[in-house]
């Protein structure tokens, strides 16, 4: 199956089939069984039963991340990839990931996440906006794209001194245990406000990547020829790092650092797209999202208390695949 005819519309409706699919069996997932169809009676009634609490507070919540947080990754990993013709470039090659995690371990670190429930998620998108700021102060303007990534690499080489400035700085050993568990990734206990304050950040950041995919078709013909067909290189690459920074910031703000999907799910998915990477976007957003969500749905089955965090076991999945994605390359070499 190739990206082109008639294969990529089903493909991608099969994919969105399968979000769909996953993101409702993980509303049925969980330590404790509730039935969910009488729950969600009993939450549209507004009859405040334990299931119907469980079910809007705790289940529906996780699904919803899950699904957008892996949309957001999938995707902002295609379009860096695209951006920076490099196949192993991720999410995080602008910064943004550590600018994030940064202003999340701010808010742990001051208190404020104690005070107010949404101190954590604004906390990094707060640091995400930072970061942006900071990367568009280094690179300019006019900034071809191995300025960007040397300034994404500086931004986020600092951003990790200070997070483990903090983390060394700090005077209580509870604070300390409470920022790492939360920098290895989780979706645990998440609110539908977090989901309101960050899934809109998240969609318009999907909207900026989404609309530069007949650009970045181009730009696979070289810099040159993108620019001669009509195409602002200025323009997308600004565009593809404000669409990463929104999606990817928002995500890192509500659920901390989850690697490897924005990397992994591309490379998968890349054949059956033609290789085109403006095809690729939408496929690997649905593919991100289904990859996450069912990690997810697996820590809640494994019989491991506390669960597994979400983080370690993207990296422990994604981590050997990177390995024989360098050997294949330096073969190729």
């Amino acid at each position: 199956m190739t990206g082109h005819g008639p294969h990529y519309p089903a493909l991608v409706a099969a994919l969105a089939a399968l979000s769909l699919s996953v993101m409702l069996v993980s509303v049925f997932v969980g330590y404790a069984h509730i039935d969910v169809l009488a729950a969600l009676g009993d939450a549209l009634a507004r009859r405040d039963s334990l299931p119907a609490l469980a079910l809007v507070q705790l289940r529906l919540p996780r699904a919803i991340l899950g699904l957008a947080i892996g949309f957001s990754l999938g995707l902002s990993g295609a379009a860096m990839q695209g951006l920076l013709r490099n196949p192993l470039a991720d999410p995080g090659v602008v910064g943004v990931s550590g600018g994030a995690a940064f202003g999340a371990v701010v808010a742990f670190y001051s208190g404020l996440s104690g005070i107010f429930a949404l101190a954590l998620p604004l906390g990094g998108i707060a640091g995400a906006a930072l970061a942006a700021l900071a990367l568009y102060g280094l690179a300019g303007r006019g900034a071809g794209t191995m300025t960007l990534i040397l300034a994404g690499v500086t931004i986020n080489s600092f951003a990790g001194a200070l997070t483990s400035l903090a983390l060394n700085l700090s005077p209580n050993p509870y604070a300390v245990f409470e920022i790492m568990f939360w920098l290895m990734g989780s979706l645990i206990d998440r609110s539908l406000s977090q989901v309101a304050l960050t899934l809109p950040l998240m969609v318009v950041g999907w909207a900026l990547m989404l609309s530069s995919a007949r650009a970045l078709d181009a730009l696979t013909l070289g810099e040159d020829t993108a620019t001669s067909l009509g195409f602002d290189l200025v323009g997308l690459r600004w565009k593809l790092v404000a669409g990463s920074t929104l999606a990817v910031g928002a995500s890192v703000a509500v659920a901390g650092a989850i690697g490897f999907v924005g990397l992994v799910v591309p490379h998968l998915l890349r054949p059956f797209v033609g290789h085109a990477p403006g095809r690729l976007l939408l496929v690997s957003g649905f593919g991100g999202a289904v990859v996450l969500t069912i990690a997810d749905i697996a820590v809640r089955l494994l019989p491991m208390h506390p669960e597994l965090k979400l983080g370690v076991v993207t990296a422990l999945i994604g981590s050997p695949f990177l390995l024989s994605l360098v050997n294949r390359m330096r073969g190729q070499a």
